[in-house]
Protein backbone atom coordinates (compact mmCIF):
# COMPACT_ATOMS: atom_id res chain seq x y z
CA UNK A 1 0.00 0.00 0.00
CA UNK A 2 2.83 2.37 0.86
CA UNK A 3 4.54 1.51 -2.41
CA UNK A 4 1.33 2.29 -4.37
CA UNK A 5 1.07 5.69 -2.67
CA UNK A 6 4.70 6.44 -3.56
CA UNK A 7 4.08 5.58 -7.20
CA UNK A 8 0.90 7.64 -7.22
CA UNK A 9 2.70 10.61 -5.66
CA UNK A 10 5.54 10.33 -8.18
CA UNK A 11 3.08 10.15 -11.06
CA UNK A 12 1.22 13.20 -9.76
CA UNK A 13 4.47 15.16 -9.42
CA UNK A 14 5.48 14.14 -12.92
CA UNK A 15 2.08 15.16 -14.27
CA UNK A 16 2.27 18.56 -12.54
CA UNK A 17 5.79 19.10 -13.90
CA UNK A 18 4.66 18.23 -17.44
CA UNK A 19 1.67 20.57 -17.21
CA UNK A 20 3.88 23.40 -15.96
CA UNK A 21 6.42 22.77 -18.74
CA UNK A 22 3.68 22.76 -21.38
CA UNK A 23 2.23 25.99 -19.95
CA UNK A 24 5.66 27.67 -19.89
CA UNK A 25 6.31 26.48 -23.46
CA UNK A 26 2.95 27.88 -24.60
CA UNK A 27 3.72 31.23 -22.97
CA UNK A 28 7.17 31.32 -24.58
CA UNK A 29 5.68 30.45 -27.97
CA UNK A 30 3.05 33.15 -27.61
CA UNK A 31 5.65 35.80 -26.82
CA UNK A 32 8.15 34.72 -29.47
CA UNK A 33 8.64 37.23 -32.25
CA UNK A 34 8.03 36.22 -35.84
CA UNK A 35 10.80 37.25 -38.23
CA UNK A 36 10.08 38.24 -41.82
CA UNK A 37 12.77 36.63 -43.95
CA UNK A 38 13.70 37.17 -47.59
CA UNK A 39 16.14 35.83 -50.15
CA UNK A 40 19.64 37.17 -49.36
CA UNK A 41 19.89 39.08 -52.65
CA UNK A 42 16.80 41.16 -51.87
CA UNK A 43 17.96 44.77 -51.76
CA UNK A 44 15.35 45.87 -49.26
CA UNK A 45 16.33 45.92 -45.58
CA UNK A 46 13.25 47.57 -44.10
CA UNK A 47 9.53 47.60 -44.85
CA UNK A 48 6.89 49.70 -43.24
CA UNK A 49 4.03 47.63 -41.89
CA UNK A 50 1.54 48.78 -44.55
CA UNK A 51 3.92 47.72 -47.32
CA UNK A 52 4.40 44.36 -45.60
CA UNK A 53 0.60 43.93 -45.57
CA UNK A 54 0.39 44.76 -49.29
CA UNK A 55 3.04 42.13 -50.06
CA UNK A 56 1.44 39.44 -47.91
CA UNK A 57 -2.02 40.19 -49.31
CA UNK A 58 -0.75 39.87 -52.89
CA UNK A 59 -1.41 43.53 -53.66
CA UNK A 60 2.27 44.02 -54.46
CA UNK A 61 3.70 41.21 -56.56
CA UNK A 62 7.13 42.54 -57.55
CA UNK A 63 10.00 43.90 -55.50
CA UNK A 64 10.22 47.63 -56.30
CA UNK A 65 13.99 47.82 -56.75
CA UNK A 66 14.54 44.56 -58.63
CA UNK A 67 11.49 43.87 -60.79
CA UNK A 68 11.70 40.36 -59.38
CA UNK A 69 8.42 38.57 -58.71
CA UNK A 70 7.65 38.13 -55.02
CA UNK A 71 7.13 34.51 -54.01
CA UNK A 72 5.11 34.39 -50.81
CA UNK A 73 5.80 31.45 -48.49
CA UNK A 74 3.22 30.80 -45.77
CA UNK A 75 3.40 28.24 -42.95
CA UNK A 76 0.85 25.44 -42.72
CA UNK A 77 -2.25 26.06 -40.59
CA UNK A 78 -0.93 24.25 -37.51
CA UNK A 79 2.01 26.64 -36.99
CA UNK A 80 1.76 29.15 -34.13
CA UNK A 81 3.53 31.80 -36.21
CA UNK A 82 0.85 31.48 -38.90
CA UNK A 83 -1.82 32.33 -36.34
CA UNK A 84 0.11 35.46 -35.38
CA UNK A 85 0.59 36.47 -39.04
CA UNK A 86 -3.11 35.93 -39.79
CA UNK A 87 -4.04 38.02 -36.77
CA UNK A 88 -1.54 40.87 -37.18
CA UNK A 89 -0.86 41.14 -40.92
CA UNK A 90 -3.98 39.75 -42.58
CA UNK A 91 -6.45 40.54 -39.79
CA UNK A 92 -8.35 37.44 -40.85
CA UNK A 93 -9.45 34.09 -39.55
CA UNK A 94 -8.15 30.90 -41.13
CA UNK A 95 -11.35 30.51 -43.17
CA UNK A 96 -11.33 34.15 -44.30
CA UNK A 97 -7.68 33.76 -45.35
CA UNK A 98 -8.51 30.73 -47.52
CA UNK A 99 -11.49 32.49 -49.09
CA UNK A 100 -9.41 35.63 -49.70
CA UNK A 101 -6.82 33.74 -51.73
CA UNK A 102 -9.39 31.65 -53.61
CA UNK A 103 -11.17 34.85 -54.65
CA UNK A 104 -7.91 36.57 -55.70
CA UNK A 105 -6.92 33.62 -57.87
CA UNK A 106 -10.45 33.26 -59.30
CA UNK A 107 -10.44 36.93 -60.33
CA UNK A 108 -6.90 36.46 -61.79
CA UNK A 109 -5.53 39.20 -59.53
CA UNK A 110 -2.53 36.99 -58.76
CA UNK A 111 -0.70 34.40 -60.84
CA UNK A 112 -0.52 31.99 -57.91
CA UNK A 113 -1.40 31.92 -54.24
CA UNK A 114 1.08 31.59 -51.40
CA UNK A 115 3.33 28.55 -51.36
CA UNK A 116 2.66 26.38 -48.32
CA UNK A 117 5.63 25.38 -46.17
CA UNK A 118 5.51 22.83 -43.40
CA UNK A 119 8.42 23.82 -41.17
CA UNK A 120 10.82 26.62 -40.40
CA UNK A 121 13.57 24.57 -42.02
CA UNK A 122 11.55 24.27 -45.22
CA UNK A 123 10.83 28.01 -45.17
CA UNK A 124 14.53 28.76 -44.72
CA UNK A 125 15.53 26.41 -47.56
CA UNK A 126 12.97 27.85 -49.98
CA UNK A 127 13.73 31.47 -49.10
CA UNK A 128 17.41 30.86 -49.83
CA UNK A 129 16.63 28.94 -53.06
CA UNK A 130 14.02 31.24 -54.65
CA UNK A 131 15.06 34.78 -55.63
CA UNK A 132 12.30 37.16 -54.56
CA UNK A 133 10.98 34.83 -51.86
CA UNK A 134 9.56 36.18 -48.61
CA UNK A 135 8.34 34.18 -45.66
CA UNK A 136 8.16 34.13 -41.90
CA UNK A 137 9.36 31.99 -39.04
CA UNK A 138 9.95 32.28 -35.31
CA UNK A 139 12.88 34.62 -34.78
CA UNK A 140 14.53 31.89 -32.73
CA UNK A 141 14.57 29.62 -35.82
CA UNK A 142 16.32 32.03 -38.17
CA UNK A 143 19.62 30.60 -39.31
CA UNK A 144 22.21 31.48 -41.89
CA UNK A 145 21.34 32.01 -45.52
CA UNK A 146 18.31 34.25 -45.05
CA UNK A 147 17.97 37.97 -44.57
CA UNK A 148 15.75 39.25 -41.75
CA UNK A 149 13.84 42.40 -42.66
CA UNK A 150 13.24 45.24 -40.29
CA UNK A 151 9.58 46.18 -39.97
CA UNK A 152 9.05 49.87 -39.31
CA UNK A 153 12.80 50.10 -38.57
CA UNK A 154 12.74 47.34 -35.93
CA UNK A 155 14.19 43.84 -35.87
CA UNK A 156 12.44 41.00 -33.99
CA UNK A 157 14.79 41.51 -31.03
CA UNK A 158 13.96 45.23 -30.73
CA UNK A 159 11.40 46.63 -28.28
CA UNK A 160 8.16 47.59 -30.01
CA UNK A 161 8.53 45.05 -32.83
CA UNK A 162 5.03 44.56 -34.19
CA UNK A 163 5.04 40.81 -34.88
CA UNK A 164 4.93 39.43 -31.33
Amino acid sequence: MLRTRSYTAMLLLLLVALIRAAHADAQTTASTAVAIVVHPSTRIDNLDFDELRRIFRGERQFWPDQKTRITLLVRAPVAQERKLVLEKIYRMSEEAFRQYWIAKMFRAEVATGPKLVYSSEMARELVTAIPGAIGFMPASSVGSGVKVLKIDGRLPSDPGYILR
